[in-house]
């Protein structure tokens, strides 16, 4: 069975972590494995990205958006493909 932990737990481990605190350490402190200290740690760490700072986070979350983004765009140009026959249909009836 897998414990979830809050965001805000996951942010204050990271946090004493970036402090210095080892893995180890809050491994037992706090009880979460090292592994998944390490995990967050590494969510949490900013990356440059075009010139700006992004979390691994941030990225996916973007990635995710660039998807939708993408789909939505390829439904919009088969409506205007559908559109664009209509219309010549009813030209051509005319």
């Amino acid at each position: 069975m897998s414990i979830r932990y809050s965001q805000d737990f996951k942010d204050s481990l990271v946090k004493l972590h970036q402090e210095g605190r080892s893995l180890k350490s809050l491994a037992e402190e706090f009880g979460p494995s090292k592994d998944s200290i390490a995990i967050w740690v590494k969510q949490a760490t900013p990356i440059m990205f075009k010139g700006q700072s992004k979390t691994l986070k941030d990225v996916k979350q973007l990635e995710k958006r660039l998807a939708i983004l993408e789909e939505e765009n390829e439904i919009l140009k088969r409506a205007a493909i559908l559109l664009t026959k209509k219309k010549s249909v009813m030209w051509d009836c005319r």
